[in-house]
């Protein structure tokens, strides 16, 4: 897919490397089409890492498709230069009289702490809202995730006795959700998260249903029955060595953390890890992308209709 962005966005010329298709403002300019307009919150600390990896998902369609990248005006990051921020992101301020056929709302490392004492919280549930009225289809990822059930269905997140850290299996639920067209019965996806939903909650909710779990590490992707929400636990998105520099880099901080789960071969750290949930990454972002937004948004977003 020619996915829209700036030229000089660090993840344009690593793309371009990986022969990923991608093209700047300028070439998408003279193209007489209407490509689909993706909003994406990035809360996650390293944004440029998250930006590189949701874009190469994206990059598996023939649809263009111009990209938003947002960022919370009430945090502060700590890990992405403010240059970089000021360059290509945009507040939600200024994207909110937009519309959008589709939004990505990134995971955070603020799992431990309550939503509300998250200090943009606030923020949030602002955005949340809005996209009942303003997107077409919002994937929610993680802890977005988490925070999108919680302030949509008032479903609780409960903290677990360990972090559920690896690569686990999943099975299908509902076979026939678009979002799972060509999946396989049984798939990996990599979890790295402290908390969790459980499906005790979730069946309470007639408007939800549970379409992917795990036997160890429980739910994975729930969605509105009206197909413009998507709450998936996962990552998805990681790349092959993202949960090797997590757990390097909690080992060196002296923080308790196992070795991620069916992650390095034979439990060897020195052993390169096998990517054994890349198809289904680029299955998941590829469904969603083709058959729940662009197959069903409205071609004139004006007539775009809240749920």
């Amino acid at each position: 897919m020619p996915i829209k962005i700036p030229s000089n966005l660090p993840a344009f010329s690593t793309l371009q490397e990986e022969r990923i298709f991608v093209m700047s403002d300028d070439r998408a300019e003279h193209q007489d089409i209407r490509p689909l307009k993706i909003a994406i919150l990035n809360l996650m600390p390293k944004k440029i890492e998250t930006e590189t990896q949701i874009l190469r998902l994206l990059s598996n369609t023939p649809i263009q498709v111009d990209i938003d990248f947002v960022q919370v005006k009430s945090h502060v990051s700590k890990n992405t230069s403010t240059e970089h921020l000021v360059k290509f992101y945009t507040t939600f301020d200024e994207i909110k009289n937009n519309r959008y056929d589709g939004m990505i709302i990134t995971g955070a490392p603020v799992e431990q702490m309550e939503f509300e004492e998250v200090d943009y919280w606030d923020e949030l549930c602002e955005i949340l809202d809005w996209t009942r009225t303003n997107v077409f289809s919002t994937m929610h990822i993680c802890w977005g995730a988490q925070a999108g059930l919680y302030r949509h269905y008032n479903i609780p997140k409960y903290l677990i006795d360990k972090k559920m850290f690896g690569i686990f299996p999943h099975k299908l639920v509902n076979y026939s959700n678009k979002i799972l067209k060509g999946f396989d019965e049984t798939f990996f996806v990599p979890h790295s998260r402290h908390t969790e939903v459980r499906k005790e909650d979730i069946k309470k909710v007639k408007e939800l249903e549970i379409l992917t779990e795990s036997d160890i590490s429980g739910v994975h992707i729930i969605a509105n029955k009206n197909g413009r929400q998507y709450f998936i636990t996962g990552h998805s998105e990681y790349d092959r060595d993202t949960l090797a520099n997590e757990y390097f880099r909690d080992k060196e901080k002296g923080l308790p953390i196992e070795i991620p789960y069916n992650y390095f071969p034979d439990d060897d750290i020195k052993k390169e890890p096998l990517f054994t949930w890349r198809c289904h990454a680029n299955q998941l972002f590829s469904n969603w992308l083709n058959y729940c937004v662009y197959q069903e948004t409205p071609f004139d977003l004006n007539e775009l209709e809240p749920f």
